[in-house]
């Protein structure tokens, strides 16, 4: 079976559009775009993003991500980030698009129906299906449950609006921390891996509430 890995570039409130430049994606009158750039220049984050790709992998991408890289990565080769470049130029590239679209960039395959047809390629045998950016695409498979690792990287910065990693729709799975990394510029790398449902339990054990505790309980349903 297939991974499904969200490899995600985000901020400490979460937002997580347009890292790379100023005209990736303004969408909703982001200002902030761009917003890695001046920390990117980190030992430790190069390492860890190249533990990312470093496995075998296909992209998953959403379709405006996908056009960003489409313009890009193709024409990169021989440059400053070749190794990346012809990793990316060489893979399959799993596209969710619900209109039919000319997908020019070579290994691109059209998703119709993101989250059935995520689950069936999970089901082949082949490498991990590696997401970036594409927040549309990462809440319908976080939605769907068919998310099995998420690889965030957290800078630190506050952007306070934005296109979000997580949306109210995900559901909800407990992760379990498997790896992490802070690098000299203040960059989090962390790995998590799905780990079941989640559970829970009432801080320092189970005790009989009090009477003032059942008190605040009785004002809060009837405060809704």
């Amino acid at each position: 079976m297939r991974k499904v890995t969200v490899g995600a570039m985000v901020s400490m409130d979460g937002v997580m559009q347009a890292p790379g430049g100023p005209d990736e994606d303004p969408t909703g009158g982001f200002e902030f775009g761009g917003w890695v750039a001046p920390v990117v220049d980190d030992p430790v984050f190069g390492e860890e993003i190249g533990k990312l790709f470093g496995q075998p992998f296909d992209l998953l991408l959403g379709r405006r991500t996908y056009d960003i890289f489409a313009a890009y990565w193709p024409y990169a080769e021989g440059g400053p980030y070749d190794g990346i470049a012809r990793q990316f130029n060489r893979v399959t590239k799993y596209v969710a698009t619900r209109k039919g679209a000319d997908l020019a960039w070579k290994g691109s395959v059209a998703l119709r129906d993101a989250a059935r047809d995520v689950a069936k390629l999970k089901q082949e045998d082949g490498p991990a299906l590696v997401t970036q950016g594409s927040t549309e695409l990462v809440h319908a498979l976080l939605a769907a449950g068919l998310v099995d690792e998420i690889r965030s990287f957290t800078f630190p910065l506050v952007l306070g609006k934005g296109k979000r990693l997580f949306g109210d729709d995900s559901q909800p799975r407990a992760f379990k921390l498997t790896h992490s990394a802070v690098s000299p510029n203040g960059i989090i790398a962390a790995t998590y891996r799905r780990d079941g449902a989640v559970k829970t339990a009432t801080v320092g054990g189970a005790t009989e509430p009090t009477a003032a505790e059942l008190v605040r309980r009785e004002k809060l349903k009837r405060e809704g």
